[in-house]
């Protein structure tokens, strides 16, 4: 009762506190300078000392209500606070040293002396005030379901899980220690959680605290340290959280809200970039950015990023009206589609597009508008010409005549010794972009990357669907192996092509090793619980076994400004062989044409032995 007493009256205690480490700082420091029984004929001037504590006191109660140290502008014991305190009590006492030096009131080192405990009694009262609190917080007994943990990670995603954790009135998670593999953390406790051990030690730790939940609080390990940690724990029986990747976290501070159970993206999409995407994406701020297919999974995971950067104006623009709404919702939370933010236009239509640009003059654009879907596109090549080159060609032209300042086109893997049509019409369009770059005043490039998970038709949507509908799961050949990363890396590697790439060229992102599609069914169907058989359908045509991401002519090593992210050279094409794409006529013929494009790229015809299937769309 006490206690919530003096929290609900802040302003009084901590006036109180403060004017107490005051006087008790005048005191000690006088007696400390004098020999207070006299002896030596020097006695303390308590008088004059009493005197000068009083102004004092009086002089930075005044300040520190005027700076509202006392009413709660920061929070307890917090950093903001303890260097508000420090202004506060250094203001007040450089000017009480001030007056002294010049009046002579007392000897010079009581005033600074005071200034000096003043301010270590106050941060200590209140450092143990917060102290107190958590304390009282963590001794809170728990619920009947109540889980207790061991954490993996003692940085800062750990300790604001473990504060979110003794902070939450359901009590369902008791954080009891720590692993980490900083020699450094050894001996580290965070919020009287100490740190066990090294993730080695993780069975026998949880053994021995009798532990059934392991949290991985690691927002930054790549996908083989979550497989690893991940695959110890299940061998010890213990379940598994997790937190998801920096690149999905909605805020820089976790909590328990943001744990979940680990699934196939934790394991096969975390490629962490490692770069201050805020630094670079300043090219954003302030600008005029459009974005072409802001309705498909990479064009609106791209406007929901670019928007945290504050541009002058998001044009997001898309042939599909309820793509559009559903991109303006997520951003927004309402989608009235009413807004010039939103923009119904297909890139094939040459005058709208140059009309449009025209009228709104982007400054940044990112194309991602593209038909992607690889067996659609063998049966309908001609749709690949019409969409993916000359609508790419479309966009460039109209991007070089309002002097775009940044372009990127968003490529694919399957660009890289294309075989399929799709490859061949991303190959192309990379070419295109090329051509365009050597004649715009801005930076024209393009970045090129695998699979996607969890993009509309991805590998992991078919597999769940499949599983849930009870089977049998469909894959065309045990050996087929797939690059991958998620939509949110994927776009940040689109974000930052455009800050570190030369025109002209492909940026590639380096993905590890590719991942046998067998097992990424095994692994989902694990997880589902449910027993389901795997079918396999045979190879179609266009398809490979292996993705590429470079093409057999093409540079792999060239990383001149981050060790993960590949620059490629990308040569111009001519106009003339654009135009001579057919948008009509027989399949095969429209599909020759664009493997003549391709030619310089490698081998343009798998044999039956080295196609694959294509599991996941592009983006």
């Amino acid at each position: 009762m006490l206690v919530e007493q003096l929290r609900n009256n802040r302003v009084a205690v901590s006036m109180a506190v403060d004017t107490t480490a005051w006087l008790v700082s005048f005191v000690v420091f006088t007696w400390l300078r004098f020999d207070t029984t006299g002896t030596d004929g020097t006695a303390a001037p308590w008088d004059r000392v009493g005197a000068i504590a009083v102004a004092t006191v009086a002089l930075y109660l005044v300040v520190g209500w005027a700076t509202q140290l006392f009413r709660g502008r920061a929070k307890v014991a917090s950093l903001d606070e303890m260097l508000l305190l420090g202004a506060t009590i250094g203001l007040v006492g450089g000017v009480v040293f001030l007056a002294n030096l010049a009046f002579q009131w007392a000897p010079r080192s009581v005033p600074a002396g005071a200034a000096l405990g003043t301010l270590v009694l106050a941060a200590w009262a209140r450092a143990a005030w917060r102290r107190l609190g958590e304390r009282d917080a963590e001794r809170r007994p728990g619920g009947v379901d109540t889980r207790r943990v061991l954490i993996v990670g003692a940085g800062e995603a750990g300790n604001d899980l473990v504060r979110s954790m003794l902070h939450d009135p359901q009590h369902t998670w008791r954080p009891v220690g720590f692993l980490d593999d900083d020699p450094r953390k050894r001996h580290l406790r965070l919020r009287g959680v100490p740190v066990l051990g090294t993730t080695a030690q993780l069975a026998e730790t949880a053994a021995r605290l009798e532990v059934g939940t392991v949290v991985l609080a690691l927002p930054s390990a790549d996908a083989d340290t979550i497989s690893r940690l991940r695959l110890a724990a299940t061998r010890a029986g213990l379940g598994v959280k997790v937190l998801p990747a920096n690149t999905q976290l909605l805020s820089d501070q976790v909590g328990i809200r943001d744990l979940r159970d680990i699934n196939l993206t934790d394991v096969l999409g975390r490629h962490q970039l490692d770069t201050d995407v805020d630094a670079i994406a300043d090219y954003l701020r302030g600008r005029r950015v459009l974005v072409t297919g802001a309705g498909g999974s990479i064009g609106a995971e791209l406007c929901r990023q670019i928007h945290r950067y504050a541009p002058a104006e998001l044009m997001m623009l898309d042939r599909d009206e309820s793509a559009l709404h559903a991109v303006q919702l997520s951003i927004h939370g309402r989608a009235l589609l009413d807004t010039d933010e939103v923009i119904l236009c297909d890139i094939r239509d040459e005058a709208a597009v140059n009309q449009l640009f025209l009228a709104r003059r982007p400054e940044v654009v990112f194309h991602a508008a593209a038909l992607k879907h690889l067996p659609m596109l063998e049966q309908y090549p001609a749709e690949a010409v019409k969409t993916n080159v000359i609508g790419t060609r479309i966009v460039l032209d109209a991007a070089v005549r309002v002097g775009v300042t940044t372009f990127v086109n968003v490529s694919t893997d399957k660009a890289a010794n294309p075989c399929s049509v799709l490859g061949y019409s991303k190959r192309i369009a990379e070419r295109i972009t090329a051509q365009r770059a050597e004649i715009a005043a801005g930076t024209f490039l393009s970045v090129r990357f695998g699979n996607v998970l969890g993009s509309r038709g991805s590998v992991l949507t078919s597999f769940a669907k499949q599983i849930s509908e009870g089977g049998p799961v469909t894959v065309t050949d045990p050996q087929v192996t797939r690059f991958f990363m998620t939509i949110e890396e994927a776009c940040q590697l689109v974000i930052q092509a455009a800050a570190i790439g030369n025109p002209g060229e492909a940026l590639v992102l380096d993905m590890g090793e590719p991942v046998l599609i067998l097992d990424v069914a095994r692994q989902l169907i694990e997880q589902f619980g449910t027993p389901v058989d795997i079918v396999y359908t045979g190879l179609r045509e266009g398809e490979k076994l292996h993705e590429d991401l470079f093409g057999d002519d093409e540079p792999r090593d060239l990383r001149p400004t981050h060790p993960m992210v590949s620059h490629v050279p990308v040569p111009a094409i001519d106009e003339e062989e654009i135009t001579s794409l057919p948008t009509l006529g027989a399949a095969d013929d429209v599909r020759r044409s664009m493997a003549l494009l391709c030619v310089s790229n490698g081998p343009l015809v798998p044999s039956p032995a080295a196609a694959g299937v294509d599991y996941e769309v592009t983006h």
